[in-house]
């Protein structure tokens, strides 16, 4: 009959520890064969300890890994040549039902009584990389929106600004027609008759052009869905501090959590509250405490965002102007993230409005959103 081994006093307490560890911890000789596998490796890879203590770590891997395995450890132990060791690097591994998941490893040696054993750390990269992809989506999708919206607002201010000029041109052209027509001898003044009317015919169709322009950037209705926005702004948040590094940056929250869901449309939506808050980042760049307060609120009627910074707040002379296109304060700003942002908070029904600040308070942005949608009924 074999005998129980049992533990000693601190073997037992070693094996707690790496029991409780919430890292996956493997022990394996020079061999490759798993010595140790700890709680969270089981749920990290399906397996029991008992499954594996004793085999190639190679069960662990996909293809690509575990046919190597073997001669890098050999490479190894004959050369020195660390590969891996004392260097944490991103790998793959396998699960029991054989789904392939990135990791994160960490490999340490210890010389032991029993020869080399290497110690390896484990931490599942899964969760990272989806939030990663998320961001990187909504990140594109952001982008892709501030674009759009940039150029059809773009396209309606350059419309309406050159439709005056031009309308004063078509007038212009009339009139000079009219007036050569009345002079003696139009005969001879024929090709120059010729050519305004052209240049007429010209001028009336850019008119036209001008007119479909204005039309195919009129407010589209947004796609609205069911959406939280507590969550919205705090992705909005996540996605925003992305590249932003602000020594001793606070940002206190202050969310009410009655505010499960409104109907808006969520890419929109979180345009605005990402340009706001990258211009609150902006504001408190060169404060001496800088923070930024995000808050939402409900009354009977709207939901409400309101993004607070400590900058020296807003001028007022600025903000008389401030949602006007082409209205920047930054060198390299065009002056739409604001105006645009409001015509999207006013096609849902809301609105954006905000309180300058001064005298050593900073500025406060509110977003003002309906809670119930109105839908036009017409009669049958």
């Amino acid at each position: 009959m074999a005998s129980i081994q049992i533990p000693t006093v601190s073997e037992a307490r070693l094996l707690s520890v790496l029991d409780t560890a919430v890292d996956g911890l493997i022990v394996m000789d020079d061999q490759g064969r798993v010595l140790v596998f700890n709680k969270a490796c089981e749920t990290l890879f399906g397996y029991m300890a008992l499954d594996v203590v004793g085999h190639n770590i190679k069960m662990l891997m996909p293809p690509e890994f575990s046919d190597n395995h073997d001669r890098y450890i050999s490479h190894y132990l004959e050369t020195g040549e660390r590969r891996i060791i004392g260097i944490g690097r991103e790998v793959r591994g396998k699960h029991k039902d054989g789904t392939v998941f990135p990791l994160e490893l960490s490999v340490g040696e210890a010389h032991t009584p029993d020869g080399r054993q290497f110690i390896g750390v484990l931490r599942d990269l899964r969760s990272r990389k989806a939030v990663e992809q998320r961001l990187n989506v909504l990140q594109g999708q952001l982008v892709n929106m501030a674009r759009v919206q940039a150029i059809d607002e773009m396209g309606a201010a350059i419309a309406h600004e050159l439709n005056q000029p031009l309308t004063a041109v078509m007038l212009y052209l009339q009139a000079v027609n009219r007036k050569m027509g009345s002079l003696d001898e139009p005969e001879k003044l024929g090709p120059v008759l010729d050519i305004l009317v052209r240049a007429l015919r010209e001028a009336e169709r850019a008119s036209g052009i001008i007119q479909r322009m204005r039309h195919s950037v009129e407010r589209r209705e947004p796609e609205r869905q069911s959406s939280d926005l507590n969550a919205l702004l705090d992705e909005a948040l996540e996605l925003t501090l992305i590249g932003h590094n602000i020594d001793s940056l606070e940002v206190e929250r202050d969310l009410d959590p009655a505010l499960s869901s409104v109907d808006v449309d969520p890419i929109q939506i979180q345009q605005v509250l990402t340009n706001l808050i990258r211009n609150a980042l902006e504001a408190v760049r060169k404060s001496a405490v800088p923070k930024i307060r995000l808050a939402s609120r409900l009354d009977e009627s709207n939901a409400y965002v309101d993004i607070e910074d400590s900058g020296p707040g807003i001028p007022l002379e600025v903000a008389a102007s401030l949602f006007k296109a082409f209205a920047s304060t930054k060198r390299s700003g065009l002056g739409l993230g604001l105006m645009i942002s409001r015509s999207i908070a006013q096609n849902h029904g809301g609105d954006l409005t905000v309180d300058a600040g001064g005298n050593g308070r900073g500025a406060t942005f509110t977003l003002r959103l309906p809670l119930i949608v109105m839908q036009n009924i017409s009669d049958d």
